[in-house]
């Protein structure tokens, strides 16, 4: 790892005018794996800004019945609050999906958001990667793509994003708050991560000297019957193949109102919007469920090593709302 500069800011505006001043500084918080990428040669930054002793750690009932939640807070400790099992379960069971406890008491929400995908050729330099090296290639379209994106994939990239949270906030009508020398911005979670098009290393919306302060989530009173479906190769410790966040609320025998959220499957948190559409007003049934899943991804197209996710992406999301449905979605 090269030298660089260490700064630890007393503060948000402290350490904005510090990545500000220095094109080629990087914030460094809990949940990033910055450092990891550092040690390997693909991140190498001139100035690293130390955001973990930032006033960023409140959970916060917001008047209208959301939630803001300060960039720092530890996924563990998100996971347990009551506000969150309570009002949004499907993204405290996505937390506890992810990774090992002790990551989770280290991770902070806005470092999930911005790490960076798990693709084996991304961490490999003397593999072809768009994402690490733009121009250079991408070896996983030929190579090994068994975890590879099937929706929204590019010829120039093929890597899926690997977290778990940000599915369930995708789902959720999460937004980002942003903050920079020019103000503070909000920016919907599911257009907050970018797919790869013809350039796979920009991933998300967020500008070089913005740093996450936090994220919303609204009053939503179908998050309350929610879930976390994760589908892996084994039971911890894995990144998914297929998941499914959903909230499913039905009366009458149809379906009212409906969240559908995929990860595992593409670049971003997949919002299923066309499964989401098909489905309002749908008979709540399991030939509706199929119907939407199908029509969600038919734009899907496999590799010769992740081809079977088209099915397991449409089992899992009928498997899901069929559970839902079986435990209390109707009124």
């Amino acid at each position: 790892m090269r030298s660089f500069a260490y700064v630890r800011p007393p503060d948000v505006a402290a350490a904005i005018r510090a990545v500000a001043a220095e094109p080629d500084a990087k914030f460094l918080g809990g949940g990033t794996n910055l450092v990891d990428l550092m040690r390997e040669g693909i991140e190498r930054p001139g100035t690293v800004v130390d955001v973990t002793g930032l006033p960023l750690e409140e959970i916060e009932e917001l008047p209208g019945g959301g939630v803001r939640i300060g960039a720092l807070v530890r996924n563990s400790r998100l996971a347990a609050h009551r506000l969150i099992r309570t009002r949004y379960p499907m993204l405290a069971q996505a937390i506890l999906s992810g990774a090992s406890a002790q990551l989770r008491n280290m991770a902070t929400v806005g470092g999930n958001l911005l790490q960076r995908t798990r693709c084996l050729y991304f961490y490999d330099g003397a593999a072809a990667c768009n994402k690490r090296e733009p121009g250079a290639g991408c070896a996983a379209r030929d190579g090994f793509n068994r975890g590879g994106a099937i929706l929204g994939a590019s010829p120039a990239c093929v890597a899926t994003h690997p977290s778990d949270m940000c599915v369930a906030l995708a789902a959720l009508d999460a937004v980002v708050e942003a903050e920079s020398v020019r103000g503070v911005r909000r920016i919907p979670l599911a257009g907050f991560h970018r797919l790869p098009g013809d350039t796979p290393h920009i991933e998300t919306e967020l500008a070089a000297d913005e740093l996450i302060t936090a994220v919303e989530l609204p009053a939503l009173p179908i998050a309350a019957h929610s879930r976390y479906r994760k589908v892996r190769d084994r039971a911890s410790y894995a990144f998914a193949l297929v998941s499914v966040a959903a909230a499913l609320e039905v009366r009458h025998g149809a379906v009212t109102t409906v969240r559908l959220a995929l990860g595992g499957v593409a670049a971003k948190p997949w919002r299923a919007s066309k499964a989401e559409q098909t489905l309002l007003g749908a008979p709540a049934t399991e030939e509706s469920f199929q119907r939407a899943a199908e029509i969600e991804l038919a734009p899907a197209e496999g590799l010769r090593g992740n081809a079977f996710k088209i099915e397991l992406a449409r089992r899992t999301i009928v498997a899901t709302l069929r559970q839902l449905l079986a435990q209390g979605g109707a009124a």
